[in-house]
């Protein structure tokens, strides 16, 4: 579906965001490789959303750059985003993922087989002509998972998407995301909970403040963090 290119890796080179004189992210340096899962954490307001809208190209940078592939511009084909509440459009679960499929072109032909494989994914292929508004929340952000995947993304972010949802539901939207990852494509994920960043992360980006205090394979970052406010954060000490 796509060209000969990819938006990997993903590269802040002195990438900061200001707002109203404020810097909510602050001289960014980070790459974000193919491969597992990244996981992002932090404090409350550490700059995880900011990070994740910056590297999916819907902010710009107001000092430094952010580069895809090496280039200066992110092709929107090939990233998808799931927000922790996402909107869903007036129809039903399988119209929102057509949808999708149609805005990336795939013809009107090809698309019952996949609306159907794509429901199948996430675990509702029951709930098809459900109208998606009147889904569980959990449901929700199946769909919005399985919405964003009809984009056949190299790239899928996720901003905290199971922050609101019990622990059937968070295990389900977990289980999306391994399958997700083990096909090949690649996650950024937002989230507070230390115990998904630990069940899900090949590697942790630990924020403070807008600035990333430490980026480590995510073993090595639970077992001996190497700085001061990363070995509290783990043991759960408020880091502010």
């Amino acid at each position: 579906m796509h060209g000969n290119f990819s938006d990997l890796p993903i590269e802040f080179a002195g990438a900061s965001v200001r707002a109203g004189g404020v810097a909510i992210l602050d001289r960014i340096s980070l790459v974000i490789a193919p491969g597992a899962p990244t996981l992002l954490i932090g404090p409350n307001g550490s700059g995880k959303s900011t990070l994740i809208r910056l590297g999916m190209g819907l902010i710009a940078a107001s000092e430094g750059r952010v580069l895809w592939g090496g280039r200066t511009s992110a092709d929107g084909a090939r990233c998808a985003m799931v927000f922790q509440r996402p909107v869903m459009l007036r129809r039903t679960a399988a119209a929102n993922i057509d949808y999708a499929l149609a805005s990336t072109g795939v013809s009107r032909r090809a698309r019952p087989k996949r609306i159907e494989q794509l429901l199948a994914d996430v675990g509702l292929q029951a709930l098809a002509d459900r109208p998606a508004r009147r889904l569980s929340g959990g449901e929700q952000q199946r769909l919005a998972l399985a919405r964003a995947r009809a984009r056949d993304p190299e790239v899928l972010f996720l901003d905290e998407p199971t922050a609101s949802l019990d622990p059937a539901a968070t295990k389900a939207v977990e289980d999306i995301v391994r399958a997700t990852a083990a096909a090949g494509v690649k996650i950024v994920m937002a989230t507070h909970d230390l115990g998904q960043a630990r069940r899900l992360a090949g590697d942790i980006v630990f924020l403070v403040r807008g600035r990333v205090v430490e980026h480590a394979p995510a073993e090595r970052f639970f077992t001996s963090p190497s700085t001061s406010e990363a070995a509290a954060f783990v043991r759960g000490d408020l880091v502010i």
